[in-house]
């Protein structure tokens, strides 16, 4: 527990990322859907107007400096707790510590308790009457999800906000203020003028931070103890911070994308080896693996579709393995649902269909429903026509109404879906093929003679 307000002793060292905490929310960076001009938190701060709150994001991206900066803005007293560190013990000696401010001097009290979700359901309930009196404004700071983590009681009490994962460009805009600080930067305990570095340097060290602020803070630190004050940074000691070789990152991300590029076409082209070396190259270079996950479903429903549709769930496997056990484990599941939807049958005929019935609906007029195909959920309805001689499915033979027409009568005979003759698509153009049978040698038509033959289009 402690009031990080209190002024530091004279002298006495702090990491950079400490000493680059921002002091006004003008210097605060990211977070511009909750901190930018009009935005809650923002108000929140210029008009004093203050709830209790949850801030939700991953590590490094301002929690803290949020809570400490919120409390500088109501002149109040700042007091911290860590769920990893305390118990019962701390969170009373918080609560007589509020109190004992606010019944001698009126002082209001911000308590922010990091990891709140490390707290079991009991400790979580003792903050509650305090929240409800208004004994301290509380503010949890936690990285896990709260709908699951934190108890419902304290959610209904707080509001939840989430921050985001900072960019590339704004991890980079930091770094750049903390070598250009001569009072709170690198410089500041540096007899020269800190160091230089390469502005693409600069944009490795933000990728490499992976959107967490105080990590490229550290890696910028550790950088200029390897840096002789005044000299330029070698990509050699680039390479010593980073731990790895930093020819994975180019200026403008081209390369990157022309990796993700390979990858893509070399499971759309079943080549398992392209796949699985593209895959390792990305990896190599930094990329998130869940990214590649991500890349490896839209490729199950645009290349792969219902010519073998457990790809798709292969795919979501592979991200749920990754979430569950980490990257070790979860990179080799992603490989293998990689292979497997390199080694699948393709076809795109699902992707094609789609795309050409949203870009139909786009430049056509907007076609009734036809009266049978209606919902009659009222007497008003029914009289109308809705749902009149709609044909119930599975009262007719083989679960199948012959004949019937689900289109506007304007597009009668308009076939967007055309399976190939390739894995499960083959079944399924069979399938269709016969059902098209059945409604050429029904009685019934719907619009009149037509026909529900399957045109075959270009297979690619």
């Amino acid at each position: 527990m402690k009031d990080l307000f209190s002024d530091m002793p004279t002298g006495a060292y702090q990491p950079l990322a400490a000493r680059m905490r921002p002091a006004s929310l003008d210097d605060y960076i990211g977070q511009s859907h909750l901190v930018g001009p009009g935005k809650p938190l923002r108000r929140m701060v210029e008009t004093g107007h203050c709830h209790s709150f949850i801030l939700w994001g991953p590590p490094g991206v301002g929690k803290t400096t949020f809570a400490q900066l919120l409390s500088h803005a109501l002149d109040a007293q700042f007091i911290e707790i860590s769920a990893v560190m305390s118990g019962v013990k701390e969170i009373r000696a918080a609560v007589d510590q509020a109190k004992n401010l606010r019944q001698m001097s009126g002082t209001q009290t911000v308590l922010f308790v990091d990891e709140v979700h490390r707290f079991n359901k009991s400790q979580q309930d003792a903050f509650l009457p305090f929240i409800e009196d208004g004994t301290f404004l509380f503010i949890g700071a936690t990285t896990e999800n709260p709908a699951f983590e934190l108890n419902s009681a304290l959610l209904s009490r707080a509001r939840v906000y989430r921050l985001k994962t900072p960019s590339a460009d704004e991890v980079k805009l930091v770094l750049v203020r903390a070598l250009k600080n001569h009072e709170q930067g690198i410089a500041a305990y540096s007899q020269e003028s800190g160091f230089q570095i390469d502005d693409y340097f600069l944009s490795v060290l933000a990728q490499a931070a992976d959107g967490d602020i105080r990590r490229g803070l550290n890696f910028l630190e550790i950088l200029s103890d390897l840096v002789e004050p005044g000299g330029k940074v070698t990509q050699e000691q680039l390479e010593d911070v980073l731990g790895g070789s930093v020819r994975r990152f180019d200026r403008k991300g081209d390369v990157f994308y022309d990796q993700i590029s390979a990858f893509h076409k070399s499971v759309r082209g079943s080549s398992p080896d392209g796949a699985l070396y593209w895959m390792a190259r990305m990896l190599d270079g930094g990329c998130d693996p869940l990214y590649i996950a991500r890349r490896l479903l839209a490729i199950a429903s645009e290349d792969i579709g219902n010519a073998d549709p457990r790809a798709l769930q292969i795919g979501l496997n592979a991200w749920d393995v990754f979430e569950r056990v980490g990257p070790g484990e979860g990179n080799r599941a992603i490989a293998q649902a990689a292979v497997y939807m390199a080694c699948a049958p393709k076809s795109n005929a699902v992707y094609k269909a789609f795309n050409q019935a949203m870009s139909d609906v786009a430049a056509q007029p907007s076609y009734e429903v036809p009266a049978y195909l209606r919902n009659a959920p009222t007497s008003l309805a029914k009289s109308m026509g809705h749902g009149d001689e709609y044909r119930y499915a599975h009262n007719e033979e083989h679960a199948y109404a012959a004949g019937e027409n689900y289109m506007p009568e304007e597009l009668v005979n308009m076939r967007y879906y055309q399976p190939t003759d390739r894995g499960l698509e083959k079944k399924i153009n069979d399938k269709l093929a016969w059902l098209s049978d059945l409604d050429n040698q029904s009685p019934f038509q719907r619009y009149g003679s037509f026909s529900q033959g399957l045109p075959q289009g270009d297979e690619e």
